[in-house]
C-alpha cells in the first residue's frame, strides 16, 4: 500500500506484519518480558549497553576518564543486544524502566545509583568524577546547552532521518525529505558552531563533544546510514574537521567498539584496559 493510498484508521492498532527491521522489539507496550538477573563483575561502575551512538557516548566518556588518570572510573561493559530483546529483562527493566540502552549501575554507593538515559549518564559521571564539565558558570551553562540540544536533536537523525532514509521497508519520499531537511539544518547548527571554536562548547573537550560525535561525527565520517554523499557532508568542513580530530584520540578509538558486535573490530564485553591488547584500532 503507497503512502498515497493510507489512512489512518480511528484507533491504531497494533500490527506486527510489515513493520520493518525492528518489528520484533518495538512494542506498544513497557514492562519486562522475561525473567533474567544481569550479571555483575569486580568494578563499581556496571554499564549494560550496545556499540550504538547511545552507548558509544558513555564508553568513550569512561575511556577518556580512565585517560585522564581517574582510576575508579574502571568498569565492566556487558552487552544488551537490542535486537534481540535483551533489553526487556527483568534484570535490565529494574536499571532502566524504559528499556532503551545505556544504562549504569554504581555500586561504589550504599543503596547502588542507577543511572538511565545516556545524557543524563554523561552528566552523573562528568560530576562524579569532576572532568569534562567545567565549574565556571559560563562554559558549564554551554556545555549543558549543547548536550540537551543533542537529546533534543539527535531522535530526528536517527529515528528520522536514519529510519526512513536506511532502514524503512518502502521509501517514502515525504518522509525521506522531511528528516533530511532537518538533519542538513541540525549539521549547519554545528558547523556554524564549529567554525568559531574547537569543540562544541568552546575551547574545551567536554561531555558535549563526547554526546554529539557518535551520531554527528560518524555520520559526517560515513561512518553512519551510508548516507554522507546523499547529505553532501563535505560541505559541513567545520564539522568534518572537529569529527576527524575526535576519531584520533585514543580513548574514543577504544570507546567506540566496547559492546559492538559489527564491523572489522568488535568487543562485546569490557572488563579491562587489556581487553584492547590484541585489537587493531
Amino acid at each position: 500500500m503507497s503512502e498515497h493510498q493510507y489512512h489512518p484508521p480511528k484507533t491504531w492498532v497494533w500490527n506486527t506484519t510489515n513493520a520493518g527491521k525492528f518489528s520484533t522489539i518495538n512494542r506498544p507496550i513497557s514492562g519486562a518480558t522475561h525473567e533474567k538477573t544481569l550479571p555483575v563483575g569486580q568494578h563499581p561502575l556496571q554499564l549494560y549497553s550496545m556499540g550504538t551512538p547511545n552507548g558509544q557516548k558513555i564508553t568513550i566518556l569512561l575511556e577518556e576518564l580512565l585517560a585522564a588518570g581517574v582510576s575508579t572510573a574502571e568498569y565492566d561493559a556487558y552487552l544488551i543486544n537490542i535486537n534481540a530483546g535483551d533489553q526487556f529483562s527483568s534484570g535490565f527493566v529494574a536499571v532502566n524502566p524504559n528499556s532503551k540502552i545505556p544504562a549504569l549501575l554504581d555500586n561504589s554507593v550504599s543503596p547502588p545509583i542507577r543511572v538511565f538515559e545516556s545524557g543524563a549518564i554523561l552528566l552523573y559521571l562528568a560530576e562524579k568524577y569532576g572532568h569534562f564539565l567545567s565549574k565556571d558558570i559560563h562554559t558549564r551553562t554551554e556545555t549543558l546547552n549543547w548536550l540537551f540540544w543533542l537529546q533534543g536533536s539527535a531522535p530526528y537523525l536517527g529515528g528520522g532521518f536514519g529510519h526512513f532514509y536506511h532502514y524503512a521497508p518502502e521509501k517514502i519520499e515525504y518522509a525521506i525529505n522531511r528528516f533530511t531537511m532537518e538533519a542538513k539544518r541540525q549539521l549547519d547548527v554545528l558547523d556554524k558552531q564549529l567554525e568559531k571554536h574547537p569543540f562544541v562548547a568552546g575551547n574545551d573537550y567536554s561531555i558535549a563533544d563526547i554526546a554529539i560525535w557518535p551520531w554527528y561525527g560518524n555520520l559526517v565520517l560515513g561512518d553512519a546510514y551510508d548516507a554522507a554523499d546523499f547529505l553532501d557532508v563535505t560541505t559541513y568542513r567545520h564539522v568534518v574537521r572537529w569529527a576527524k580530530e575526535i576519531a584520533a584520540r585514543p580513548a574514543v578509538k577504544r570507546g567506540r567498539i566496547v559492546n559492538r558486535t559489527w564491523g572489522d573490530v568488535q568487543l562485546p564485553e569490557r572488563h579491562s584496559a587489556s581487553d584492547f591488547d590484541n585489537l587493531t584500532l
